[in-house]
């Protein structure tokens, strides 16, 4: 595991990677972050990764100013899905294609803003698959998620914000109407952020804040389930 500095038409940009044991080359993933930025949940989902096999790369998405400043201008991008934050992340993703550990295949996974990114990043990004935990749905979803690798996502049924259960349906139908290979859940029990355990040295007064607005909740028996839909999804679309 290391901190590596991936160039950006910004500068160098801190990165989380986590390499698995033994001899590659592996799979890659881009794993990007919610609300938290870097944190030490970012790094236990990175570590998760690289357990299962898979070169799992974590940038930090604030790396270029305050955490406030930064989330205005993720979120701005997020709608017209162009910018400064997907080219970051398309540094990261070229990054691990030019590596000789890495197969070629990449995909990408994402959690509440970083899960929204996720599927926005599903269409002609050079993923090869995608998981978007309760990242939403856009509206206008289907004009551009045509031709999208295979997507899983997961979301909580007591998430009642815009990126939550809600977004489950619509994203099903879209994804069968445009023949997208896909698996989608909703957990029952589940809040919005149920696969983000963060410890108190994550939980700056920016994210309690968030976290109270969101309804954000860890919820063990429902990520466990994910954690496993999720490695099951990316062994079938990223090492077949």
């Amino acid at each position: 595991m290391a901190e590596v500095k991936i160039p950006t038409p910004r500068g160098e940009m801190p990165t989380y990677v986590a390499t698995p044991a033994g001899q590659g080359p592996w799979p890659g993933v881009v794993v990007i972050h919610d609300f938290a930025g870097m944190s030490q949940d970012l790094r236990g989902q990175a570590d998760r990764l690289a357990g299962e096999g898979y070169l799992a790369a974590a940038p930090d998405l604030y790396w270029w100013g305050s955490a406030l400043r930064c989330l205005r201008t993720i979120f701005r991008e997020l709608g017209p899905r162009q910018g400064c934050t997907f080219d970051d992340i398309e540094a990261v993703r070229a990054w691990l294609a030019g590596r000789e550990n890495c197969t070629g295949q990449i995909g990408v996974i994402g959690f509440c803003m970083g899960g929204g990114y996720a599927l926005a990043l599903a269409p002609g990004r050079g993923f090869s698959a995608s998981s978007t935990n309760y990242g939403g749905c856009p509206k206008d979803a289907e004009q551009w998620l045509v031709g999208a690798c295979p997507i899983v996502a997961s979301y909580g049924g007591k998430d009642h914000s815009p990126m939550g259960a809600s977004a489950a349906g619509r994203l099903e139908r879209i994804l069968t109407k445009i023949g997208v290979d896909h698996d989608i859940k909703v957990y029952p029990e589940a809040s919005h952020g149920f696969l983000n355990d963060h410890p108190p040295a994550d939980r700056t007064p920016l994210l309690m804040v968030l976290n109270i607005i969101s309804g954000t909740r860890y919820h063990e028996p429902s990520a466990q389930d994910a954690r496993r839909r999720i490695v099951a999804f990316f062994n079938k679309h990223l090492k077949s």
